[in-house]
């Protein structure tokens, strides 16, 4: 793992360590990401002999976790929290709330009807 973190950590934007740790996990799966997808292509392409697909898979597996998509969590970027996640707007429900009643979220107002 230590081979993912930053030479020097920029803390001032997290709100917590959790927040840091899913900001890391998402540059590391944005960087490997196409290496993760040619291993996969080669894994399913049958005309390739069967030696060559073995090692893509060994090699695919061997990967550090952080390279997965499932390792990435929707987490509040205001609290921190890890459930009840807006996912187009990255908050929290409850902070969702506070922000959209306040009016700091463009384009969104209470409903009346």
């Amino acid at each position: 793992m230590s081979q993912f973190r930053a030479k020097r950590l920029d803390i001032g934007c997290f709100v917590n360590v959790r927040n840091l740790r899913d900001h890391n996990k998402r540059k590391v799966f944005a960087q490997f990401e196409p290496e993760r997808q040619a291993l996969r292509y080669i894994i399913h392409n049958t005309t390739l002999p069967q030696r060559v697909r073995a090692q893509a898979q060994l090699q695919l597996s061997q990967m550090h976790c952080y390279t997965r998509f499932t390792q990435v969590k929707n987490r509040c970027i205001m609290g921190g929290k890890g459930r009840g996640i807006m996912s187009d707007f990255r908050m929290g429900r409850f902070q969702f709330r506070l922000n959209a009643l306040s009016g700091n979220i463009p384009g969104v107002r209470k409903a009346s009807w």
